[in-house]
């Protein structure tokens, strides 16, 4: 409904976005940095936060910014099953045929690593998205699954993202062999106070809009509200935007906010 009164070419807060139209923020730049260090020395990272903060964008952004002919990059989003499950998934990513045999695929998977690394002169890099939900015995398989040449050498790097229970976990004893080789440990946090506005003028301009929709009062309550995690940002933001238009209003007041905020409370 909104779209039509504020004349956008589309839903500003959508998660439609290309990756070169996502907005940058200084926690988003250092974890880029510290990511694009990580895949130089082949390792595993840790990149966690709560909920909402931007973790799937970020590695998407990343990756897109990748050189395709350089690294190959491995996507799963979450795998809850078992080790079997995990491996055909992480099989998927690179092209390989399903398995029955856990061992077969073991083999399989770091056969197609060695023969990027050595034949295509390609970095295989492993995102696991999610990876709070994923059992103990997937953990230490993955560890297993970058160790190549007796800790030698890296040939595969593994970037586990989850919530920031994650990083609690693998501070746990159970964990000390993954935990010990994790060379890059990253918390993405959330957008400043003073950033939020620049946010939302960011997605208001590529939906087509001038900025000002969002008084400065409004503004500001969004970011208290969201406590400047961007995935509540454009929820509340959305539902603001409904609520002024139902009113007929072309800007977007602090009374607006606090309707949507209203709305999303659990």
């Amino acid at each position: 409904m909104y779209k039509t009164h504020f004349a956008f070419k589309h839903y500003p807060f959508d998660n439609t976005l290309r990756s070169d139209e996502l907005h940058d923020s200084d926690a988003t730049r250092e974890a880029r940095s510290r990511i694009r260090h990580l895949l130089e020395l082949r390792g595993i990272g840790l990149l966690t936060g709560e909920a909402g903060s931007g973790k799937t964008t970020l590695c998407r952004q990343t990756a897109a910014g990748l050189h395709p002919n350089r690294y190959r990059v491995c996507y799963v989003a979450l795998s809850t099953g078992s080790v079997l499950d995990s491996y055909n998934m992480i099989a998927d990513a690179f092209g390989l045929e399903h398995f029955t045999s856990r061992s077969a695929a073991y083999k399989a998977i770091r056969k197609a690593v060695s023969r990027l690394v050595t034949e295509s002169r390609q970095y295989p890099v492993l995102i696991f998205d999610e990876a709070h939900h994923l059992h103990n015995e997937i953990l230490e398989e993955l560890r297993l699954l970058t160790n190549y040449r007796m800790d030698s050498e890296n040939r595969l790097c593994l970037l586990l993202v989850g919530l920031t229970e994650l990083r609690r976990r693998l501070e746990m004893a159970a964990h000390a062999s993954l935990s010990q080789r994790i060379v890059l440990r990253c918390t993405l946090e959330g957008l400043g106070r003073d950033e939020v506005g620049g946010y939302i003028e960011h997605r208001l301009r590529l939906a087509g809009s001038d900025a000002g929709i969002f008084e400065r009062e409004a503004v500001e309550a969004v970011a208290l509200a969201s406590n400047g995690l961007p995935r509540r940002i454009d929820r509340i933001a959305h539902y603001a935007l409904h609520a002024a238009a139902l009113e007929g209003s072309r800007t977007v007041s602090i009374t607006h906010v606090e309707h949507a905020s209203r709305e999303l409370a659990p």
